[in-house]
């Protein structure tokens, strides 16, 4: 048997782009006019975030519409997700910031072609299979980092402080804050709470509106017929030049590749979980599946490209992405179509850019961290195991305090380190229970002649054997895409299962939430101790009517007979 992670030649149809795929089963004009309208929609919510997010990375504002228009079409052109909208993002900033700083745009350049070799390697190499292994408490560790990370990059153009430059380390750009504290502007504050409040507002009131860029216009109107006296595009960056993007970028400095190769790995590895955790939304919205190491490929492609065109590094979005779906996209023509029409908008609308208020940019990019500090789960993986919790506090401590490649090195080994610890125990206590005759797959379907027919119509049963932890967790939404319709009722059996941990517990509650989406009620049977202790700790219960626990498996067929036969005759 060959190896999962070597390339055979009966594999090239994994690297086939959707785009084709899209166009073979066949498309007609009102796919067309479909997409053609969420890629307008999506491009007015990119085009204030793309200037705002380049200006934060310390680049120019046309940088980041450069790269949205370049990797944005490409990541839709060659990708292996249907509807993703590739660019800029948040995730970015505090590494692209410090490389800038410390290397200057030439370092930056070699820093986002080096990522973009490196994801096009490990979608070659199929490591996209392993990304999706990634542990929750460090992705929701550098996640929630990386937006204190981004707010506290804008308290300069929020308040309108008077300094020439902000520091890249955090505890130095605060302490250069409160000494500049007196020279804040007080027409730049009202103009950013203005425009917090119009984007909290119509965000409360009418969510379907795009909020960031009713604010950047009020911002610039304001400019234009108020005269503020704020900072503007136009002011410090000279403007945005209405032309196509072309090959002209800083020298590339070679020479420093060794000391790149740690920032341009952490850019690779950033763009890879990004991108495919974008997907894995997109797959859950509209029912697909995407081709995750495609995919990867094509943010290579794209990341290459963009730094060709003196471009910053991009991944798929998942707000614009999500966006995108609810405007109606159905095909990657709409990914293709948003890149055209920011495209469009440069070449016209250039001139009245240099209006936008700087101090409106970054109130958009508050908004943007508040929706990636993601609060709510960071509250819940605090309920989880103590381990889990330090990995979590670390990874965010590191990612605030010091830097992004530390904090996920840390957090991947830590997170490693547990993983072991818990295997060791696990082995102790299954060393006791050696003639269980049962299935031993992972997630194996209660396939046998004398439990099939234990089963009512309606009803589906499965298997899980061993922990389900972080690297298994993801597995149950494989088990739901087996189902052509979905069940009536759905029997997890758990009596195999020793250990859950945190990523096992979200996964559940993910599981139960979908299964709730499409009318199908879940039976959890032969809970053990510990992982019943983990649910119960993590606000995960039974509630009789979703969601039911069962001693074992007759009792939970009992249950789900009753339950179907409710269904049946009401």
């Amino acid at each position: 048997m060959s190896s999962p992670h070597v390339l055979r030649r009966s594999d090239w149809h994994l690297y086939v782009p959707k785009l084709f795929v899209v166009l073979r089963q066949g498309y007609g004009f009102d796919d067309l006019r479909h997409d053609l309208i969420a890629g307008l929609t999506v491009s007015i919510v990119a085009l204030p975030l793309a200037m705002a997010l380049a200006i934060a990375s310390g680049a120019t504002p046309d940088k980041g519409l450069h790269t949205a228009i370049v990797a944005g079409f490409l990541i839709s052109l060659l990708g292996g997700s249907r509807v993703q909208i590739g660019g800029p993002t948040a995730a970015f900033i505090p590494v692209v910031f410090n490389v800038i700083d410390k290397f200057g745009y030439g370092g930056m350049i070699l820093c986002t072609l080096l990522a973009g070799i490196m994801l096009v390697a490990a979608g070659v190499l199929r490591i996209g299979t392993l990304m999706k292994y990634m542990p929750q408490p460090v992705i929701t560790g550098f996640t929630s980092g990386i937006a204190v990370s981004i707010f506290s990059s804008q308290v300069k153009d929020l308040l309108g402080l008077q300094m020439d430059k902000v520091p890249a380390e955090f505890l130095a750009r605060w302490s250069a804050y409160f000494s500049h504290l007196p020279s804040f502007s007080g027409a730049t504050v009202t103009l950013t709470l203005g425009s917090l409040a119009i984007i909290i507002g119509l965000r409360r009131y009418r969510p379907n509106w795009p909020g960031f860029l009713f604010a950047v216009v009020a911002g610039a109107l304001a400019i234009i017929f108020v005269h503020l006296p704020v900072d503007t595009i136009g002011t410090r960056f000279g403007g945005i030049p209405a032309t196509l993007p072309h090959f002209s970028f800083p020298h590339i400095p070679l020479d420093r590749t060794r000391e790149l190769f740690p920032s341009a790995f952490t850019i690779a590895f950033l763009a890879a979980v990004e991108s495919l955790l974008s997907a894995v939304v997109a797959d859950g919205m509209i029912g697909g599946h995407h081709r995750s190491n495609c995919e990867l490929v094509a943010q290579g492609v794209a990341n290459i490209a963009s730094s060709l065109f003196g471009g910053l590094p991009a991944t798929g979005a998942i707000a614009r992405t999500a966006t995108n779906i609810r405007s109606g996209g159905r095909s990657p023509i709409s990914g293709m179509a948003h890149a055209l029409f920011l495209l469009l908008f440069v070449l016209v609308l250039a001139p009245l850019m240099s209006y936008v208020p700087l101090a409106a940019l970054a109130a958009v990019l508050v908004m943007v961290a508040w929706n990636m500090a993601e609060i709510e789960s960071f509250k819940h993986l605090m309920s989880g195991p103590v381990g889990d919790r330090a990995v979590l506090l670390l990874t965010f401590g590191l990612t605030v305090a010091f830097d992004l490649t530390v904090a996920i090195e840390v957090g991947l080994v830590l997170t490693s380190f547990l993983f072991m610890h818990r295997m060791s125990e696990v082995v102790a206590v299954q060393s006791q229970v050696s003639l269980i005759e049962e299935d031993q797959d992972d997630f194996a379907r209660a396939r046998g002649p004398d439990q099939r027919a234990q089963l009512p119509p309606g009803v589906e049963a499965f298997q899980i054997s061993g922990p389900l932890f972080f690297a298994v967790a993801n597995r149950l939404d494989e088990v739901l895409n087996q189902f052509t319709r979905p069940p009536r009722v759905f029997i997890l059996r758990l009596r195999l299962v020793p250990l859950i941990d945190s990523s096992g517990v979200t996964a559940l509650r993910q599981m139960v939430k979908r299964c709730r989406r499409s009318g199908t009620r879940v039976i959890l049977s032969g809970l053990r101790e510990q992982p019943l202790a983990i649910l119960a700790q993590m606000n995960l219960r039974a509630d009789g009517i979703q969601l039911q626990f069962a001693d074992n498996f007759v009792a939970a067929v009992a249950l789900a007979a009753e339950e179907s036969a409710a269904t049946v005759n009401p």
